[in-house]
Parts: structure tokens; C-alpha cells; sequence
């Protein structure tokens, strides 16, 4: 049975960057591409992005079964270690990946959660 999970990251990037590029980059480790039909083949997840200058905090919630867990935070730490993406555009974004870590579902994400583990 599914469960939720979270796994927080850090990159570095230049502030014009676009910092939805790595989340997109831990789409297309779990799911094959950032464009695809639903639900996600592994693990159904949704990553958000906040910055602070140079710096940009990711938090990647995810929904797995328990025995998926290590290979879904593997993929997402393995994107992120190749820092960068091709974009659709054709512009290539760069960062530096700082490091990542397993994190707690927060209350304020309880309902996210909930509906991550129904897909």
C-alpha cells in the first residue's frame, strides 16, 4: 500500500533562471518526460520551488509504496545531481546541485498527500 513521503533538495542557480527546470528534470527521472498522461509510473509526486536568491529549495512530495521508496529518492537525487535540462524551448538550465535529505509530509500538505496516494 502507497504512502507518502518527502524528499527536500537544494540547488544552486543563477536568478534568471527558471527554477521550475529541476523539478521538470525529477518529472522526467520518475515518469520518463514532464509532459505525460496520468498517473505518474512510479510514483505520483509534485515538487515545489523556493528561492532565495541564488538559492532554490525543492520539496518533492511523492506518493510509493514503501518497498519503491529508496528507488523513487535515488531517481530524484540522481536528476538533480545532473544538473541541468533541456528545456522545450531549447534553452538549457543549469544549477548546482547542494545536497538533498528525506523530509516529513507537513500538515498543510496532509490533503496534497491524500490525493497523490488516490492517482
Amino acid at each position: 500500500m502507497r504512502q507518502a513521503f518527502v524528499h527536500d533538495a537544494v540547488v544552486l542557480m543563477a536568478e534568471d533562471d527558471d527554477v521550475r527546470a529541476p523539478g521538470a528534470a525529477v518529472t522526467v527521472a520518475l515518469c520518463g518526460h514532464w509532459e505525460h498522461e496520468p498517473p505518474c509510473p512510479l510514483a505520483p509526486h509534485h515538487t515545489t520551488a523556493e528561492r532565495d536568491g541564488d538559492e532554490v529549495r525543492l520539496r518533492i512530495l511523492f506518493a510509493a509504496d514503501p518497498a519503491a521508496e529508496a528507488e523513487v529518492r535515488r531517481r530524484i537525487e540522481e536528476a538533480l545531481s545532473r544538473a541541468r535540462l533541456d528545456g522545450p524551448d531549447g534553452v538549457t538550465t543549469r544549477w548546482e546541485f547542494r545536497g538533498a535529505r528525506p523530509g516529513l509530509v507537513r500538515d498543510e500538505e496532509a490533503e496534497h498527500a491524500r490525493r497523490l496516494l488516490e492517482n
